[in-house]
């Protein structure tokens, strides 16, 4: 085998590192800020419109390039997510909050999983839609497809419901909040909020409009689910297992996605050492310039005609599972509240 045919194409890399850079500027405009879009949303919307348009006349050697975004750099965005968080954050806001993300990213999981055998759906795109909205939207769906080694298509597909879904939550909590329809203490509203919305920027965007009180407990909340991806991601890794990865002989392939063990290893790190803001505030910019480029890498292997090949069910499915985070997260919340678990 020739070495340096077995090399990522660096054209194609610098091409992804081109719209990402784009994506991320585009991020800082009032208008994407207004909508909390995230330099990841925005980049694979980037990726999928030159997939879709001038991504037919990409010269065939540069697509190594987009894959070793996609899979590669992807590994190392979501090792680096952990230095977002602290075992202190865990701890601010105590067990409870532990116990409301373990009922919920369960029960989404589960509901998912049932939800997607009902419409038949394959079950690669049924976890990753059901990740992405039990966990941390586009960032748990990039961590399961570095898993399930999915295909592009179906990546972009339960990414786009993260958008759709986490957008509506945005705008939507505040405003029923603020009417009464949620009738929860700022305290409750803040864990309800950051149990159930889908991105992180998405729960930053929608808790700062209801107020400090419900921000502060949101945030904490949101990323404590976010941590649930690494025991996410080795159930998966068992699926993949036992289903996708049988060798000639007969033996499954054991899948270890060992860059979850590593994400763990950056939040016991960034716990214990105490990294300056000037440190953090780097890692946390590059970071998301590599989720950014990886997602915008999936952008451009993503065509419509993968969109009308996946159908109308992930959308579907999405729809239950968001139906149940706002209903069912509700009545958790209060029941934990009325059972004396929140204060």
């Amino acid at each position: 085998m020739n070495f340096a045919s077995s090399l990522p194409s660096i054209p194609g890399i610098l091409l992804v590192a081109l719209f990402a850079g784009a994506a991320t500027a585009l991020s800082t405009l009032p208008l994407f800020q207004h909508l909390s879009l995230s330099p990841l949303i925005i980049g694979i919307l980037i990726g999928m419109l030159f997939a879709n348009t001038l991504g037919r006349f990409l010269p065939e050697s540069w697509r190594s390039g987009l894959k070793f975004c996609s899979k590669r750099i992807l590994r190392i965005g979501i090792i680096f997510f952990g230095f977002r968080l602290t075992l202190a954050d865990v701890a601010q806001v105590g067990l409870p909050a532990i116990g409301l993300d373990l009922i919920v990213v369960c029960g989404t999981l589960v509901l998912g999983i049932f939800v997607g055998k009902w419409l038949k759906m394959d079950r690669e795109t049924t976890l990753l839609t059901s990740a992405g909205s039990a966990i941390c939207g586009a960032a748990a769906v990039l961590g399961a497809e570095a898993t399930l080694r999915s295909e592009a298509y179906k990546t972009a597909v339960a990414v786009s419901t993260v958008v759709l879904f986490g957008t509506l939550s945005m705008f939507l909590y505040p405003v029923l909040y603020r009417n009464g329809f949620f009738p929860l203490s700022t305290s409750e509203m803040g864990l309800f909020t950051g149990a159930t919305v889908h991105e992180v920027a998405h729960v930053v965007g929608a808790s700062n409009a209801m107020g400090k009180e419900v921000a502060d407990v949101a945030v904490i909340v949101k990323m404590i689910r976010v941590i649930m991806l690494v025991p996410v991601l080795l159930s998966f890794g068992w699926f993949a297992r036992t289903h996708n990865n049988t060798s000639a002989s007969g033996e499954r392939k054991v899948v270890i996605p060992w860059f979850a063990f590593l994400f763990l290893l950056a939040i016991g790190l960034n716990s214990l050492l105490s990294l300056p803001d000037s440190v953090s505030s780097t890692i946390n910019t590059l970071d998301t310039f590599a989720l950014t480029m990886a997602m915008t890498a999936l952008g451009c292997e993503t065509s419509f005609d993968k969109f009308r090949q996946a159908g109308w069910r992930p959308f579907v499915l999405a729809l239950v599972l968001y139906i149940w985070l706002v209903a069912g997260g509700f009545f958790i919340v209060k029941g934990l509240s009325m059972a004396g678990f929140i204060s």
